[in-house]
């Protein structure tokens, strides 16, 4: 698996929507993969995911949140 925080991301957040990935391994791999190297959009958009992941306010609202990271991460805005 690469190293690059990106990657990383857009990895853990494409098996979460897949259901691969459970709502702990994509909080583990959010903070282990951290922003550094991330654009402002990018940085932004992982920190309202671990809000919203950590408020648990719905599956579907996460979901939103985690399709919006994964689209602002693989446009790298």
């Amino acid at each position: 698996m690469s190293t690059n925080p990106e990657d990383r991301l857009v990895n853990v957040l494409s098996h979460w929507l897949a259901r691969h990935a459970d709502d702990e391994e994509l909080r583990h791999e959010l903070t282990r993969a951290g922003t550094a190297g991330l654009g402002d959009e990018g940085r932004k958009a992982v920190e309202e995911l671990r809000q919203e992941l950590d408020g648990r306010n719905g599956h579907g609202e996460l979901e939103r949140t985690v399709r919006e990271t994964l689209e602002a991460l693989a446009l790298g805005v």
